[in-house]
């Protein structure tokens, strides 16, 4: 019995090799291997691009973002009026408002009008105790007064507190202001008045009447 050829159309042939199916695949989804190391450029600025964005972010933070405090959102921190409180410096207040109204009488340089507006320069009264001066400007002083044994007569001296009769009605810290001033000008080197001690001095005493030189000296 004689055997059929090899190559015989009718026997089923040898099953695909492995790169014949490679090949076929390749071919089906129009890829090639990666074999070379043959890097796609697409990726690769996007990865850049997704970078340079994240440094830009970084950046722009950084700058503006305010000086963040994490007080601004603490939710156990106590409730605010939205008030803004700004200090003032009370020399440069006080030295607005001498300049506003007091400048007419005790003058520029705080000497006064010999015989008429008695000075604040060097002056025993400005320089004494606080309380006595604070009075002066809260209830306004008249009849005469001595200032380094001159005496002063011509003028009275009105009535700057929030207090009846005011002429002006200045607060508390607008009169510490202008005495804190006049107590550290023109060579004087006393020491600075508060608004608290104004206020002590209003409430103790009331509504008063205009000071005069003995009821000042007698005051304690």
């Amino acid at each position: 019995m004689s055997q059929k050829p090899d190559n015989d159309p009718r026997l089923d042939q040898a099953a695909a090799s492995d790169d014949a199916v490679l090949a076929l695949h390749e071919k089906a989804i129009g890829e090639h291997p990666d074999n070379g190391a043959r890097y796609r450029l697409l990726p690769i600025f996007i990865l850049f691009t997704l970078s340079g964005l994240i440094l830009f972010a970084g950046t722009y933070l950084n700058r503006y973002a305010a000086h963040y405090s994490p007080l601004v959102f603490n939710e156990n921190g106590k409730p605010s009026t939205g008030e803004v409180v700004v200090k003032i410096d009370p020399v440069a207040l006080g030295k607005k408002q001498f300049e506003a109204v007091c400048i007419t009488c005790h003058q520029a340089t705080g000497m006064g009008v010999a015989g008429i507006y008695p000075p604040l320069a060097g002056s025993e009264w400005v320089n004494g105790p606080s309380k006595r001066l604070i009075e002066i400007v809260l209830y306004g002083l008249k009849g005469e007064v001595h200032v380094e044994s001159h005496v002063y007569s011509a003028a009275a001296m009105p009535v700057f507190g929030q207090v009846a009769g005011s002429a002006y009605n200045w607060n508390d810290d607008r009169i510490a202001a202008v005495l804190t001033y006049v107590r550290q000008e023109w060579g004087n080197k006393s020491g600075p008045i508060s608004a608290d001690e104004v206020s002590a001095v209003r409430k103790s005493m009331g509504d008063h009447k205009e000071m005069s030189e003995d009821v000042l000296m007698a005051s304690k």
